[in-house]
């Protein structure tokens, strides 16, 4: 089923209480749903992530985007702030998950939620994602091809930043983990090694790779968009979706 829906741009508490933007996409035809923190890429909070979030509230999902780069570059433009945003080194796990969590206190409030939240990341928001659901009370979370959850970053890569896996009891909601199999950051190796912490942890998850796709294999924007592996995985998101934060809530097979 496909939607009425309202998207805006709004402000809400993130971190420590600061005003920062967001997109909120809200479906105006149903009297409960769940919702979903929508993380941005590395690129920033740009229009192919505003997308994502409306392609939510068309399923039946509020979603709401905080704009992480807000605080360094207040009305730039999505390519100027992410590229303040790299100079500046990114920005700190503690902030995203302030962030995070302003933005599920948000949805929770709104008159029609379920009270159920979820997180959703593409590339570097895939680790931010899943560091959300490892701090925060969330129902679910999805990494989309989110490199250095399994290990460090390495000394290449512009940003330094830690590998996840000594957080992993802290996660509450199952995982979905969608990859492409020619990705290197994450390679299938990293994949592995992630869904073998998962289940030494007893933290129910399902992974799916996909052949012939490799990183950001979901934006629409760039060479590496396949479309047959995103039409897939948007299926995959959305039965995910249904199951763990949906009206009808299923616990999935560890």
């Amino acid at each position: 089923m496909t939607h009425n829906l309202k998207a805006e741009t709004i402000s809400f508490a993130g971190h420590e209480g600061d005003e920062i933007e967001g997109y909120l996409a809200v479906p105006t035809d149903s009297a409960s749903h769940g919702s979903v923190v929508v993380i941005h890429h590395l690129p920033g909070y740009d229009e192919s992530t505003k997308e994502i979030a409306r392609r939510f509230a068309a399923n039946g999902y509020a979603a709401l985007m905080p704009n992480l780069y807000h605080r360094l570059a207040p009305g730039a433009s999505a390519d100027d702030a992410a590229a303040i945003a790299r100079n500046a080194g990114g920005i700190s796990d503690e902030q995203l998950v302030g962030d995070a969590q302003g933005a599920m206190h948000y949805l929770q409030a709104l008159a029609t939620s379920n009270g159920k939240v979820a997180s959703i990341g593409f590339c570097s928001g895939g680790r931010q994602s899943f560091l959300a659901g490892c701090r925060l009370p969330l129902d679910a979370v999805i990494d989309c091809y989110g490199a250095f959850v399994s290990t460090d970053s390495t000394p290449e890569f512009p940003l330094a930043v830690k590998g996840l896996l000594g957080e992993i009891h802290g996660l509450t909601g199952q995982v979905l983990g969608l990859f492409g199999a020619e990705d290197q950051y994450p390679s299938p190796e990293q994949n592995n090694d992630l869904t073998v912490a998962l289940s030494a942890a007893h933290k129910p998850h399902e992974f799916h790779t996909f052949e012939g796709a490799g990183h950001a294999f979901f934006n629409v924007d760039r060479p590496s968009y396949r479309p047959e592996s995103a039409v897939e995985g948007w299926k995959i998101i959305m039965k995910f979706l249904s199951k763990t934060i949906g009206d009808h809530h299923v616990h999935l097979p560890n």
